[in-house]
């Protein structure tokens, strides 16, 4: 997406979830401009501005209503009240912004805004894994998946509950900036740069305590070792572990198998060497570990939309 007029609205409706809000002001309302950040101008809507309750008992302010839509380069939809159908006037708003070009993103129970909006027909869509089956029972038209973080359908971003909208945030500024500029609101966030889409909602053990323990030290080394071989079987070696024992553990403390995350990664470290050096593409490859220039080509096509060359015209440093 491109954020063309700077403007980021978030939309809500009482009693609103404050985390999920919390989460888009985090990213998209910050002023980190002295930090040589994007700055966007932040709003927060609702049919009848003025106050607005919140799940944990204190009230926010929505200083203006739907006319911010038709400027808005993204509709976010921190959470609204599943059995509640919207009024002619917001759907057709909602409707209106993907006509025009523009990007709505919902956060757990924010997709069921954007179904009875009937944004979602037709669609994958995602939400916390405890509404799930409502939302693919009374929405038959959505293809619900009740397991993976976010998904990214067009113009249209839907994602699981609570840290999940932190990720598919982080995707969007990644879409509009590049991996620098995402990595760096991460680092100020204190969370993790990049979670696939596709991952697991949720992970069967404590993240923190596996990572101090057995998993840390593999993962630190596997960052620090990219451009190597890194099969299963080593990877499982560093930990003392058989191969088996150590995807089982991996996918219960990560939510996701050893191969995907090492592909994330090197993606990631590609989009650095694309974004801040002047290596070729096939060198790129190589340092990455993603080995040659016509793999990198199909492993960001594949997982990012875009060429490796493409991706360094729009967010190499010149």
């Amino acid at each position: 997406m491109e954020f063309a007029s700077g403007t980021v609205v978030a939309h809500v409706q009482g009693p609103v979830a404050a985390f999920e809000l919390g989460v888009l002001a985090e990213v998209f309302g910050l002023d980190r401009r002295a930090e040589g950040l994007p700055n966007h101008s932040f709003v927060v809507t609702a049919e009848r501005p003025g106050l607005i309750a919140t799940t944990t008992g204190f009230a926010v302010e929505a200083t203006a209503g739907l006319e911010q839509f038709a400027t808005a380069d993204l509709i976010a939809v921190p959470s609204w009240p599943r059995t509640l159908e919207p009024s002619p006037e917001l759907a057709t708003a909602l409707r209106d912004v993907v006509a025009r070009g523009g990007t709505v993103l919902s956060v757990c129970s924010g997709a069921f805004l954007l179904a009875a909006a009937g944004l979602l027909n037709g669609r994958r869509a995602a939400t916390h894994w405890r509404y799930a089956a409502e939302l693919a029972e009374r929405y038959p038209d959505v293809t619900v998946d009740a397991s993976v973080l976010y998904v990214v359908d067009g113009p249209v971003v839907t994602s699981a509950g609570t840290a999940a909208g932190i990720d598919a945030c982080l995707h969007l500024v990644r879409s509009a900036y590049g991996s620098d500029v995402a990595n760096r609101i991460a680092r100020a966030m204190v969370v993790a740069p990049h979670r696939e889409g596709g991952q697991a909602q949720f992970a069967e053990a404590p993240v923190g305590e596996a990572l101090d323990t057995e998993l840390g030290p593999v993962l630190d080394r596997a960052m620090n070792s990219l451009s190597e071989d890194l099969t299963v079987g080593r990877l499982a070696s560093w930990a003392h572990l058989s191969a088996r024992t150590f995807v089982r553990r991996f996918a219960a403390t990560t939510g996701t198998s050893p191969g995907k995350w090492v592909l994330a990664q090197r993606l990631l470290y590609a989009e650095q060497l694309l974004e801040t050096t002047d290596l070729t593409i096939p060198e790129v490859a190589s340092r990455s570990g993603i080995g040659s220039a016509d793999n990198l080509r199909h492993q960001m096509n594949r997982h990012r939309g875009i060429s490796p060359s493409s991706y360094r015209a729009q967010f190499g440093v010149t």
